[in-house]
């Protein structure tokens, strides 16, 4: 199918360095030598939070955390002391990115992950982020770690994934940045047949694939956790709301209060990030005040379809105290 007139695009030329167990792309897993660079309003960089999270990888990755706004040069690390991130000594993520490539050019992105000897951006690749540190940093899970990508569900969740990425991740933004009624249509189409498609299938089972927590939910989670407070609003994707979705919201809400997943997400920064970056869709800068967020904390009964979150293994402890997100920012 050719693209359509104003239909957005998304940047996917990342700087796609590997690290490995074996280092044979030059970079190979050691404790304490990388981080993880994040900004909580974004759902690719959430996806990373949650992964390290639930793999217990806090103690030999660490994070740092740029602010919810940035212009067309950079996200920056206005939130620490100084706007200079402790451990990497910038202000400006780009410094990294132009480590790693001289007169770097495109476009600079989070999750990213930083070689701290050299100060170099590895890897911007937020696909093949995830995969290793669920498949190459094996020696550093937490004891009780689930399997996240199990080998006899990965084509099921690729496929499922596909679908999701095309039509949800990334059709909310087709939906926001279409510049043509024509282009916005037809996102706006498969956005709700999709989610209406996840709502069948989610009708009668906990998870996405298999019956426990995967790759493929911590892909779609970051998406509908993002929904009310910001795309059906900002992106126009206001055929109905998450909370008016019964199976989907429930879905979500599982997610939320499972260790893990709603304890990585700042609603707060989310909303300042969309609202307050994209002048051309809300020129005047003003944030909502909402939604409530209570409804997060809401009974789901979704443990009445079984399954296991975490299969054999166990929740995550909580967050490092200095990664934990505000109650006031949060569901609470």
């Amino acid at each position: 199918m050719g693209q359509t007139a104003g239909e957005f695009v998304r940047e996917t030329k990342y700087l796609d360095g590997r690290i490995t167990a074996d280092g044979r792309d030059g970079w190979p897993v050691q404790p304490d030598r990388y981080r993880l660079v994040v900004a909580r309003a974004c759902p690719w960089a959430n996806r990373t939070m949650i992964v390290r999270r639930l793999l217990g990888l806090e103690p030999v990755l660490s994070m740092g955390i740029c602010g919810p706004e940035h212009d067309a040069r950079s996200w920056t690390f206005d939130l620490d002391p100084g706007e200079v991130d402790p451990v990497l000594g910038i202000h400006w993520l780009r410094e990294a990115f132009e480590k790693a490539v001289p007169g770097y050019d495109r476009g600079v992105t989070v999750p990213a992950i930083v070689d701290i000897p050299s100060g170099a951006v590895v890897t911007a690749d937020f696909p093949h982020i995830t995969l290793d540190m669920e498949q190459e940093w094996t020696a550093y899970h937490r004891p009780g770690a689930p399997d996240l990508y199990p080998a006899p569900l990965r084509d099921e969740i690729e496929e499922v994934s596909g679908h999701v990425y095309r039509d949800v991740n990334n059709g909310v933004y087709r939906c926001g940045f279409a510049s043509s009624q024509a282009a916005y249509d037809e996102a706006y189409a498969r956005l709700f047949a999709r989610l209406d498609w996840l709502e069948q299938r989610l009708a009668d089972r906990r998870y996405l694939v298999g019956d426990t927590i995967t790759e493929a939910d911590v892909r779609l989670w970051t998406t509908l956790a993002r929904f009310d407070a910001v795309y059906q609003g900002h992106f126009k994707c206001n055929r109905n709301k998450l909370a008016e979705m019964p199976v989907l919201w429930a879905y979500a809400r599982d997610l939320f209060q499972t260790p893990g997943f709603g304890d990585t997400i700042d609603f707060v920064q989310t909303k300042q990030h969309y609202y307050l970056v994209h002048k051309n869709l809300n020129p005047s800068g003003i944030v909502p005040d909402g939604p409530d967020l209570s409804g997060w904390l809401t009974r789901h009964h979704r443990e009445e379809l079984g399954g296991r979150p975490f299969g054999d293994g166990t929740p995550p402890g909580p967050p490092p105290e200095a990664e934990r997100v505000p109650a006031s920012r949060t569901a609470h």
